[in-house]
């Protein structure tokens, strides 16, 4: 009898061992139609409270029919210290999961490995691109985007040819694969990818307008805009989600002298971007009106556009659709998820008006999708997606972590 409950206790103790090394996720929400790429985080002290000294190379994801899924560690705070080596400065854990119609719940086992996982490939990416005159660009497996740094803005010598432009205003490259093209465009030259050679093409034009996202202050009359991005920095870089900040110094709105930082956060699978911008402006200003914009006009030249805009709908967003002479056509869009403070436009810009407060971060998504791809025939299936979109903001995911 004493060997049977030394060998009881023995063995509620080896479980117990067991059922620490795993933990169980449950993720639940109200919306009732499909969540494609559905991004999942969860906190790593979370992780680490139920899994102790569990190291991001040594961990795997599953689902519920056990397919093991790519996953992401960030460490966005990158000072932060683990003297101990117990795993406890990351930052999330991050993985993705299809929902089907219908299916408001999932659960997700993660757990302690031996062996090291494997590299997953990478469907996100961003880079300081200093040799072209300080781009900066991103992307996922849907679309790519850039926007200009410091060089592209000073003043050309005479007689060197070198571009000059000075804005602040978010550009579009449409894309027909879903691998990494940024590094291959920017390696085959300006002359190459403005041509669609069978990967895709830049054929959006920004100028000094916003582009597709870029900001502004409204002061009920006119917008007023900022320079080239000053700095950049990349918090996080794939394979599921990147996070960068762009920093922009300061410029006039009608005398209230404003700075703003925006942070982008870039997920696999999505057409539109979150965007956080804050905007500080010095003084006693504790509100501003910020116009976030559409180009009106954003079709390569030559292409004779037909453009239709939707009305900015209750649920914040706002689309553009470009149908053009040989390039297809291109949906762009923005989602104001916290609502809107009206519309407003100006020579070259739809713009959608938020309120922001001094210092605090005013969220919005921005994005876009091309005809030639196959996802978006048509405007409404462009509308269709943004509208879904800005349904599954309304609902978001409910995640639960369990020994």
């Amino acid at each position: 009898m004493k060997f049977l409950r030394l060998f009881l206790c023995l063995s509620a103790s080896a479980l117990a061992v067991v059922a620490a090394e795993r933990a169980t996720v449950t993720v639940t929400h109200e919306y009732a139609g499909v969540r494609p790429a559905e991004t999942i985080t969860v906190p790593w002290t979370e992780i680490n409270r139920v899994l102790p000294g569990a190291l991001l190379q040594r961990i795997a994801v599953t689902d519920a029919r056990g397919n093991i899924l790519p996953y992401q560690v960030t460490n966005v705070a990158p000072q932060a210290k683990d003297p101990k080596g117990e795993g406890i400065a990351y930052g999330e854990l991050i993985f993705q999961y299809n929902f089907a119609a219908g299916e408001k719940s999932a659960t997700f086992t993660v757990e302690k490995t031996e062996t090291v996982a494997p590299v997953f490939p990478t469907k996100v990416f961003a880079r300081y691109v200093g040799e072209r005159l300080d781009d900066f660009a991103w992307e996922n497996d849907k679309v790519a985007h850039r926007t200009y740094g410091l060089a592209l803005a000073a003043p050309a010598a005479p007689g060197s040819g070198k571009e000059v432009l000075v804005t602040s205003g978010l550009d579009v490259w449409s894309k027909r694969v879903d691998y990494p093209v940024v590094d291959r465009w920017y390696n085959k030259g300006h002359d190459h990818y403005h041509k669609d050679e069978g990967e895709g093409m830049d054929m959006y034009q920004v100028g000094i307008t916003r582009g597709c996202g870029g900001t502004g202050i409204w002061d009920g009359k006119q917008l007023h805009v900022g320079r080239n991005y000053q700095s950049w920095k990349v918090l996080a870089n794939g394979p599921i989600r990147a996070i960068f900040e762009l920093t922009y110094d300061t410029w006039s709105a009608n005398g209230v002298y404003v700075t703003e930082v925006k942070r982008f956060t870039v997920d696999a699978g999505s057409n539109l971007d979150r965007i956080d911008s804050t905007f500080t402006a010095a003084g006693n200003v504790k509100e501003l009106t910020v116009g976030i914009g559409l180009n009106k006009n954003p079709a390569d030249r030559g292409q004779e556009p037909v453009i239709a805009l939707s009305p900015v709908a209750a649920d914040g967003s706002f689309t553009q659709w470009v149908v053009q002479k040989s390039n297809g056509a291109l949906g762009t869009a923005l989602i104001a998820p916290d609502g809107f403070a009206g519309f407003a436009e100006d020579e070259r810009n739809h713009l959608v008006l938020a309120k922001a407060a001094s210092g605090t971060p005013l969220r919005y998504y921005a994005g876009a999708g091309w005809s030639k791809v196959g996802d978006f025939p048509a405007a409404e299936a462009w509308n269709a997606y943004v509208s879904a979109f800005a349904a599954r903001l309304k609902s978001p995911l409910k995640i639960i972590l369990t020994p």
